[in-house]
């Protein structure tokens, strides 16, 4: 059965947002922690606060994490956790591949 082509492109989009290295490193931590403010992901991945606030924008409005007001704080979480299994997979892929290539 063909993907429709829309989906594709909701795809498309979703795997955009995970190229960065700097929105990787922020999933990867919340992945790690479960909830964190932007000044604790910034002080736990050395990522500037407002280079934190604006990557965890784009991926909030990607669906990719989710955020709600603590005090002052935003606290963000993972909104799925299968984007963690996502990266784990291709994690493992990476990692297989440079084991190859070095023996």
């Amino acid at each position: 059965m063909p993907v429709p082509d829309a989906l594709l492109d909701e795809v498309a989009r979703l795997f955009a947002l995970l190229s960065d290295p700097t929105r990787l490193r922020l999933l990867s931590t919340l992945h790690d922690t479960g909830e964190l403010a932007v000044g604790e992901l910034s002080v736990q991945t050395g990522v500037p606060v407002a280079n934190v606030s604006q990557h965890l924008n784009r991926l909030a409005a990607g669906g990719v994490v989710e955020r709600r007001r603590e005090g002052k704080s935003v606290i963000y979480r993972v909104s799925d956790e299968r984007v963690g299994q996502l990266c784990d997979i291709v994690c493992a892929s990476v990692r297989e591949r440079a084991q190859l290539l070095a023996g």
